[in-house]
This record gives C-alpha cells, structure tokens and sequence, in this order.
C-alpha cells in the first residue's frame, strides 16, 4: 500500500480536461458535460427502484409530483456542490478539513465512510438480484461476481476521466432506452400520467412512501462526489471564467438530473400502468415485479429489459461509489491509497454483511437489508448538506459567487425538509426496535449514538456561524490608543509549575528569562499518588517524599546561583492545587509547560492550561515543550 500527501481531489484526473482551449459553441459546452451524469446514476441506483415501485403499484400516478419536487431539491443541492468546487477548488471534504475541528472532522469522515459503504451495499444487492433475473444465479453468487467490477474501474480510469464518462453515460443511455420501451409496451394513459404531476392530499400510507422518495432521492456521498468532478476541468481563474464553467455546468446538471428523474418516473408509471390498473397494488419487491411483468404485457422482452437496466444501475453506481469513497479518504484524511486497495475495501465492506444474511436468514431477507441501508443513508444526509450550505453562503471565502438571499432561503428549506424527513425515518425504525421483544444490546446503545449524533449535528450547523461572526467581530477595533501612558507591570514572584519530566530544565530557563534575580521564584508540583486522594496534603508516602525532596533540589540548584526560591506542593487535583498555590502565594505570573498534543489528544492532555488560565487572574506564559 502506498500512501502519500495529496492536495488536488482526485489528483491523477485534476484539471485532466482542458476547456480553456475548447472552441466556442457546443464544443465549448460538451468539455463541460460529463460530471453531472456520474452523479445522476446515483439517483436511478437500485436503492430507488423499491420506493418508485411501491408508489405506483399501490397509489398509480398519484405521486409522480413528489419524484418532480424531489428532483427539483437533488438540482438545487447538486448545483451548489459544483459551485463549491468550481469557485473555491475544493469537494467537500477539503472544505470540512479546513473549517470544522478535528474531532468533528473525523466524527464526519466516519459517517462518510459508512455511507458510501452503505449506498455500495444497495448496489451490490441491486447487481446481484438482476443477474439472478436474468441468469438465474443464486444471490450469494452474485454478489460474489461483483468484486471482480474493481478491475473493470481500474481499467476506465487508465484511460482518462472521459473515456469512464462515456462508459457511465452509455449505462445511462442503456437504462432509459429500457424503460423507453418498456413505457411503450405498457402503453399508459397520457391524460393520467399528466395529472400526477399536479400536488394533491396523501393519505398516511402515501405519505409514507413519499417520504421515501424523497429521502432515498439525495445521496449524500453525490454531494462530495459532485464538488470533485467539476474539478477534472480546467478553467480559467477570472471572473469570467468561472461564470461561464457555472452556465455550463447547471445546464449539464439540469440535463443529467432530468434523464434521472426520466427513469424514476418511468419506473413508477410502469408499476402504475402494469400493476395498480390490474389490481396488483402489493407489489414492492424488484423481483415479483419482474415475475408480473412477462403475463402482464404479454411479452417476455419486458422482465428482460427490466433485469438489463437493474444491472445497469447498480454497475453505475457502483463506479461512481468508489469514486466517492477515494474523495472522502483523500478530503479528510490528505491521504491516498492504492486505488485497488480502496475498491476493494469498500466493496468487501458492502459484501460481508449482504452475505451473512443470505447465508443465515435467506434470500428473503435482502430487502430489510436494502431498506437498513436506505436508513444509514438516511442519517448521514443532513450531516453533507447542511456543511454545504454554509460553505457556498460564505461571501469571505465565495466572494461575489456566494449564492444570494433567496437560494439560501431555498437551500434551507430544502435542507429542513430532509432532514426532517430522514430523522422522522430513523425514529420509526428505533421505535419499531423498542417494540419488539429482545435487541437489549440495541436498546443501550441506541441512546449513546443519539447523543452523539445531536452534539455533532449541533456542532456542525452552529460551529460556522460562530465562527463567521468572530471573523466579522474582530475587524471592527477601537480607537487608535495614545500609547503615553504605560503602566509597566512589577513581576515580584514568579510560579513554575513543573511535571519532573525532562522539560523541567527548558521551563525553568524561560521562568528566569522572564524575572531575571530581581524576582522571586515559587518552584511547585502536584503529587498525585494513591495516598494523596485519601490524605491529601497529610499524605507522607515515598512518592511525596521524594517529589519534596526534588523540588528542594531545584531550589537549591538556583539559590547556588543567586536566585531566590521557594517551594510548594500540591495535592491529587491538578487543577485546583495550582490555582491555591498561585493564589495563597500572591504570585504576579505563572509559566506552565505544554506538549503540542494535537488533534483528540489536545482536548484531552490540554485540559489542564485550559481550565487554569480561565481561573486565575494574572497572566500565565505557556512554553511549547
């Protein structure tokens, strides 16, 4: 395995597209075309295919007006992260590296992690259930099968970000020629069809299944795939420039998206036309509505039409995922490794776990398998969407391409609608878990996870607007001061706060810089040994002897060469002990020691100076050891 620093998204294809040299007219626009229809694969995968057909199967055209405004929000969403990338020259997940801590950034690389692990899960089943529709093969063969689809990306990205464009598109084209077919075999009423298109009431079973297009709709790893895509283009750097990659790429956008929402429409007016106009409204999984389609339509080039596009979209979609999954490592982690080695990972993770259940519960267990997929995708929405907005609104890093008033309204609205409709998914399936019998491991953990979830969601939407509003803050200074008047403050006694380590000596050099031998130096140490909990100062085990007996030889080290010293010790609660001595002691400056922990490791050994200087009222020097 190989690792390496890297600092472009998807470094071997950036800016691998020259479309500073493309000749003007569509030339000019078909260099830009490409990164949105890798996107729009994943909103015709298979995890799509169970909502659209339970929605027309069930309740017939009625809801063709929901996969409309669904992918009217996926537009909105998709075209803000191409913003991102094209204005700033960052995916998402460089964006988060740079303005969320690290420990919310490792928290959010996690959940993209299992996000992009969960969507190749659903197409992993998706690929697996059409080759057994249309060969035959057992499910667990199938999924098996489709590990080896890592050497066919291998192979497309050796050719070029074009040549894997055109394999994706040529999938694209597959699918909706399809379903193209399978529309005209099936013949729907156009006058009908037409009506769906307009908004009515849902009852409680349509609005449920609404709820599921639209929040199977928005992938989350689309978004971070989306803002490094853009990237494969190169562009200009002025404003003209980048106006014209942002035409061009909401027009390739708007395309794409549309020949999505092309096939999921599709998918649900079949099931409409085939299914709810013969009575045949309980139709939810993909293969019995592969089983109706043949005596339905009477024509067996249906069903085989049908496993044909399944195996499309879960082969598109999956390229796409691998592709998501490097952003992801690269954006959080600044790190690559072997492509192979990245596919494979992500695609064992989705493999294990769609094994285990065929082998111990059946093949009729896939779909809850689909469905817990659709759930983790779910939770991780709201933690890629609401990040973006935040990052295209800000005018200090977006300048004037920060979007305006009222696509952040727009981009709110959306994200609300989400979110609320993802939380309102995971909640019925925690509640239908406490309402079955057993999962006792679950149910303790599940309050854990809540927690966690709620301080990062918390962190992630109000860490920005904090931080936006310090930057605006700290412009505004006061007055210019005169400067004629200093009061020059007199260090009388200095405290050093030493840990007996091998940067005493580098502390109390500072500590003596600072007050030379007109100063008083007060040399302390917390002992922090069994006894001290129990006796706390009273305490005269070996280890406070010898930290005494320590501190003495400091003092007299120091006195040997003209110091004045004195010594202090403190017991079992670090923080409070050198907040007492410094205090009792009257000291005028406290110097204290750190470690340069960084990352999880500062908030939890950075603790100490942290909690001190809020308490104490003079000033505290901190040396980097």
């Amino acid at each position: 395995m190989k690792v390496y620093k890297t600092e472009n998204s998807l470094s071997e294809v950036h800016e691998s597209v020259d479309t500073t040299r493309a000749p003007k007219g569509w030339r000019r626009i078909l260099a830009y075309a490409g990164p949105a229809y890798l996107v729009s694969v994943g909103y015709m995968d298979p995890g799509n295919w169970a909502t659209d057909l339970q929605g027309g199967a069930k309740f017939g055209y009625q809801l063709i007006w929901v996969l409309l405004m669904s992918n009217l929000m996926a537009l909105l969403l998709q075209s803000l992260s191409a913003r991102l990338g094209i204005v700033r020259r960052l995916d998402l997940a460089q964006a988060n590296r740079e303005a969320y801590p690290p420990v919310v950034n490792f928290c959010l690389y996690i959940l993209a992690e299992i996000a992009i692990a969960a969507c190749d899960l659903a197409e992993v089943l998706g690929m697996a259930l059409g080759i057994y529709l249309l060969t035959g093969l057992p499910l667990i063969y199938g999924v098996s099968i489709t590990v080896f689809d890592t050497i066919l990306l291998l192979w497309l990205q050796n050719y070029g970000i074009r040549k894997l464009e055109a394999f994706i598109i040529s999938l694209v084209i597959v699918i909706g020629l399809s379903f193209l077919i399978e529309i005209f075999l099936a013949k729907p009423d156009l006058t009908e069809v037409a009506h769906g298109f307009i908004p009515t009431a849902l009852n409680s079973q349509a609005l449920y299944i609404a709820v599921g297009i639209i929040g199977a709709t928005v992938m989350p790893h689309n978004l971070y795939l989306h803002s490094a895509l853009v990237q494969t283009r190169k562009i200009g750097n002025d404003k003209k420039s980048i106006k014209q990659a942002l035409r061009f790429n909401f027009l390739d956008s708007s395309i794409a998206l549309n020949a999505a929402f092309f096939v999921n429409a599709a998918i649900l007016v079949l099931a409409a036309t085939v299914f709810y106009k013969s009575g045949n409204t309980e139709v939810a999984k993909i293969e019995d509505a592969h089983k109706l389609l043949a005596p339905l339509l009477g024509t067996k080039l249906a069903p085989l039409l049908f496993a044909v596009a399944l195996i499309a979209a879960g082969q598109s979609s999956t390229v796409t995922g691998t592709l998501a999954g490097q952003i992801v490592m690269e954006g959080y982690l600044h790190i690559r490794i072997s492509p192979l080695l990245r596919r494979l990972i992500t695609r064992l993770i989705a493999i294990i776990p769609a094994i285990i259940v065929i082998l111990v519960y059946g093949e009729e267990k896939v779909d809850d398998l689909l469905v817990f997929s659709q759930v983790i995708l779910s939770i991780q929405l709201g933690f890629a969407v609401i990040p973006l907005i935040h990052f295209v609104s800000d005018k200090q890093s977006m300048g004037e391409f920060a979007i305006k008033i009222w696509w952040k309204i727009a981009a709110w609205l959306v994200a609300a609608i989400l979110v609320f409709l993802n939380v309102r998914l995971v909640v019925e399936e925690i509640a239908a878990v406490y309402n079955e019998p057993g999962h006792f491991l679950w149910k303790f953990l599940i309050p854990i996870f809540a927690v966690i979830f709620v301080w990062l969601f918390l962190s992630m939407t109000f860490l920005p607007l904090l931080r936006n509003r310090l930057k605006r803050e700290t412009k505004m200074h006061s007055k210019i001061p005169s400067l004629s008047n200093f009061s020059v403050p007199v260090v009388n006694t200095i405290a050093v706060a030493l840990d007996f380590s091998q940067n005493d000596e580098k502390i109390l050099a500072h500590a003596l810089n600072q007050g030379k031998k007109d100063a008083a130096y007060l040399l302390m140490h917390i002992v922090e040994s069994a006894p001290t909990r129990l006796l706390g100062e009273a305490s005269d085990d070996e280890e406070t002897r010898e930290d005494r007996n320590r501190l003495e030889h400091y003092a007299s080290v120091l006195e040997q060469q003209g110091y004045k010293t004195s010594v202090a010790l403190g017991y079992n609660n670090r923080i409070k002990e050198i907040i007492r001595i410094v205090k009792e002691n009257k000291a005028d400056l406290l110097i204290m020691g750190a470690h340069r922990h960084k990352g999880f490791k500062d908030y939890i050994f950075g603790e100490t100076i942290e909690a001190v200087r809020h308490e104490v009222e003079i000033p505290v020097l901190i040396v980097n050891v």
